[in-house]
């Protein structure tokens, strides 16, 4: 074993407990498996060469790992790529067919059930809408929308299935009054296990995790995270939220509920002071189609296929990027973010409009001693959140936890 090779041993000991004997040398070969899977799927293809060298395993580790690995069909060679001088080098990439996974996104306004592959790809999906989530409506949308999904897939595609990622806001039975819902109509989620009811319905593990934090997570690993190691998030949807990642690895706080972006205090248009969540989140826009007698249903079709409303959506726009810009200020001024991440459960062309509005509501606020990160689009879209959960099983069960794998080479 080589001296770089020990300290990812070393690592996975700390991070696992104390290991002895035999199921010492199965945990370590399972972490270095996860690792050139990690680092594959960071780069998209690499060779042998390339993942001794990145990961600090010995090229006779790395032989065996990656021959393993392609017995089980979870790396596909690619053509040789011939140097000039010895051995043409042969690089490997995931298998997008190895592995999927269920994403569901619980919404205040509509669910969306997701089969994603290895590479993060949706390969089907099913949408539903209502006026407001209840218990029993969303376990008859998991259950049945996963049966109906797995319906199409063959037998083999169904064994590998790795598990099920829920992304849900929490304590779903706030802001009733701001969908609609009647009183105490949202109440039954108080004592409700989504996580464990869901488990004993579905032959699969499920994984929860919050929606906005999902989001962030699925912009990291599929989006702009490879460009930037430090970024704040904000995915607006019924109600905005979002995430902080730093050093490519997502940071939940003390708490778990850092970065949730919504309760962050702004001005509005009229100089009071309000929550972020309460002026640029959808919910709002909804409100304002009303007042105008405008039917809002449309909103919650498909996030893909929004109409412009006109005067209320560029209304909405820009009294949100107004808010996003103080917002966007205010966590520069404390973390030197690389970029403000800004996306949505909307049209691209309404997340360009709604960034463009930003940049220029940010170059209005008196910026002395701030440095602005870049404000930029999401890359992931409309079902970052029920991509996100998809991604929780799959890293679970085939990929290194971010955190240690970036600490750990930057160290080496």
């Amino acid at each position: 074993m080589s001296a770089r090779e020990n300290v990812f041993q070393t690592t996975l000991v700390s991070h696992q407990g104390s290991l002895t004997g035999g199921a010492n040398q199965v945990r370590v070969r399972a972490y270095n498996e996860r690792l050139v899977l990690s680092l594959v799927r960071l780069h998209g293809s690499l060779s042998k060469a390339d993942i001794t060298r990145r990961s600090g395993l010995s090229a006779q580790t790395v032989s065996v790992i990656m021959r393993s690995l392609e017995r089980e069909g979870l790396l596909l060679r690619g053509e040789p790529i011939r140097g000039k001088v010895g051995q043409p080098s042969i690089p490997l990439r995931l298998n997008p067919d190895a592995v999927y996974a269920f994403g569901v996104k619980i919404g205040r306004r509509s669910a969306d059930l997701v089969l994603m592959d290895f590479l993060g790809q949706i390969r089907l999906q099913h949408h539903e809408i209502y006026a407001y989530p209840q218990p029993d409506q969303i376990m008859q949308i998991i259950t049945s929308g996963i049966a109906g999904l797995e319906g199409q897939l063959s037998a083999e595609k169904r064994e590998r299935i790795a598990g099920v990622g829920i992304a849900a806001p929490f304590e779903l039975w706030n802001w009733a009054d701001e969908v609609g819902a009647p009183p105490g109509a949202m109440d039954a989620w108080r004592d409700f296990d989504l996580q464990a009811e869901v488990a004993a319905r579905v032959g699969h593990p499920v994984y929860l995790q919050n929606d906005a934090t999902s989001a962030c997570g699925a912009e990291l690993v599929f989006g702009v995270g490879p460009s930037y190691p430090d970024f704040i998030y904000f995915f607006v949807g019924s109600f905005i939220g979002g995430g902080v990642v730093l050093n490519s690895a997502l940071y939940s706080g003390r708490t778990g509920t850092a970065g949730a972006v919504g309760p962050l205090p702004v001005r509005g248009k009229a100089g009071e002071t309000r929550q972020l969540l309460d002026i640029a989140s959808i919910f709002v826009l909804e409100n304002l189609l009303r007042e105008r007698g405008m039917d809002p249903q449309p909103l919650w079709y498909s996030a893909d296929d929004w109409i412009d409303f006109g005067e209320p959506l560029e209304l909405w726009i820009q009294e949100s990027a107004a808010a996003l810009a103080q917002a966007i200020v205010a966590a520069a001024s404390i973390i030197d973010f690389g970029a403000a991440v800004i996306d949505g459960g909307f049209p691209e062309w309404v997340r360009e409009r709604l960034v463009t509005a930003t940049i220029e509501a940010v170059a209005r606020l008196d910026l002395q001693g701030v440095i602005i990160p870049d404000i930029i689009e999401g890359k992931v879209g409309a079902q970052a959140r029920a991509i996100g959960g998809a991604s929780l099983p799959i890293f679970a069960r085939y990929l290194v936890d971010q955190n240690v794998l970036f600490k750990n080479l930057a160290e080496l």
